[in-house]
């Protein structure tokens, strides 16, 4: 199973978490003493990895890398697609090899697991909460060195990713109209230093036109009610998209969502999605 992401080291992160959990580096640190001490070093295990929770599945294949990390030889037998939604008590991965490696590796994998399984669970909430209205997208709230794999997982949950980081387009927020003088002068600013992909931030409707008129490609509206977003939408009129952000929960995105506006972000998704219920439990051979 190949496992790629744009930007994202699978072999560097199996490694770093790994070491982290050994205390590689520190004193007395660089193995697991419990394993070492309790287990035979040619003890082999079987495993089934299981989902307490109905969740949306994802990073099945990052937990295959921590075991296969230890053990190359490890049978490792995804049952589930990432993406798939699955019930209570489904099996989504079985294992078979070293004991000791599948025991050190057990803990990292399953905090991978969860942590994705469970953004990806919250984002098909909110996705069919809006009923088929616009586009969900996450941002940039994201625990650091995580993004590109809490952003995958959105996209397990059906989300669209928006700007991965400060390089691939430019947010114009109110602390930059603060320095520029105005929205327009802020995004002209941008314009003409040669940036494409040019996001302005808005919370009043007498923003927009301003803004648009400076070349921003897409309106951020910030905290507006529907009533201000319907009005938004009617101005923009088709002519760059339009976003919904700011406060957004469970209980009142379809209403967002309805008001015609191209996408709503959420940064729960990434800052405040539980950890779902996954569990792997093991049987000598």
């Amino acid at each position: 199973m190949t496992f790629t992401l744009p930007g994202f080291d699978l072999a560097a992160f199996v490694r770093a978490t790994l070491d982290e959990d050994l205390g590689v580096g520190l004193p007395g640190g660089g193995h697991d003493v419990t394993s070492e001490s309790v287990i035979p070093a040619r003890a082999r295990f079987s495993g089934a990895m299981d989902t307490r929770d109905a969740i949306v599945v994802a990073g099945l294949p990052i937990a295959a890398a921590f075991f296969r990390a230890l053990d190359p030889q490890m049978e490792v037998a995804v049952l589930v697609e990432e993406g798939a939604a699955v019930p209570a008590g489904t099996d989504l991965m079985r294992l078979s090899g070293n004991a000791r490696a599948m025991l050190t590796a057990e803990r990292a994998a399953l905090n991978t697991v969860q942590h994705l399984s469970g953004i990806a669970t919250m984002t098909r909430a909110y996705v069919d909460a809006m009923q088929g209205h616009a586009t969900l997208l996450d941002t940039r709230k994201t625990i650091p060195g995580l993004r590109h794999l809490e952003k995958y997982a959105t996209r397990m949950g059906g989300a669209q990713n928006h700007r991965m980081g400060l390089w691939d387009a430019a947010m114009i927020k109110d602390n930059h109209v603060l320095v520029a003088g105005g929205v327009g002068e802020a995004v002209r600013r941008a314009r003409a230093a040669g940036v494409s992909s040019i996001i302005c931030e808005v919370d009043r409707v007498s923003q927009i036109e301003p803004a648009l008129a400076a070349g921003a490609s897409h309106v951020l509206l910030d905290n507006m009610s529907l009533d201000e977003l319907r009005e938004a939408v009617v101005l923009i009129a088709g002519r760059v998209p339009c976003e919904a952000s700011g406060g957004v929960r469970l209980d009142t995105i379809a209403a967002i969502a309805a008001t015609g506006v191209t996408y709503v972000s959420v940064g729960r998704l990434t800052q405040s999605a539980p950890a779902a219920d996954v569990g792997l439990d093991f049987t000598p051979l």
